[in-house]
């Protein structure tokens, strides 16, 4: 199985307008739209991670249900959210379609929160959701 980290920077890459970076130095590869981040990976401890911007109660939801799951890592625990790595098994308990939908909702919260309706390289309200006719 893929790590978390393999599968976030990949739907990252596909992500309009999002842009690696590495502000923090080396050790941080911070991804970000527009200037706003809405990704880092790093590693903590040796494991790698990533961070992402959540909604509030479903970030509340999602610790509950996963184990891999946390609050965010050096981030406001209530709005960001940590993916860790399983136990030497790649994803173990979170699936490929699970972490590339929370990096696509990561970035659609930055979009539709942190930058004016002008800048937006796509339509927060459809972009990426099932049944909607914008591609994700």
């Amino acid at each position: 199985m893929r790590e978390p980290q393999e599968v976030a920077r990949e739907r990252a890459e596909e992500l309009p307008g999002a842009r690696p970076t590495a502000p923090f130095g080396p050790d941080w590869e911070v991804h970000k739209v527009h200037g706003k981040v809405f990704m880092l990976l790093t590693e903590v401890t040796g494991e790698p991670i990533v961070i992402l911007k959540s909604d509030p109660v479903e970030a509340t939801a999602l610790r509950a249900q996963y184990g891999l799951i946390t609050p965010g890592y050096h981030m406001n625990k209530r709005h960001w959210i940590t993916l860790k790595p399983g136990n030497g098994e790649g994803l173990e308990g979170l699936e490929e379609d699970l972490v590339r939908e929370l990096v696509t909702e990561s970035y659609r919260l930055v979009v539709a929160n942190n930058l004016p309706r002008k800048r937006w390289p796509i339509d927060p309200e459809t972009f990426g959701k099932p049944g909607k006719t914008q591609s994700s």
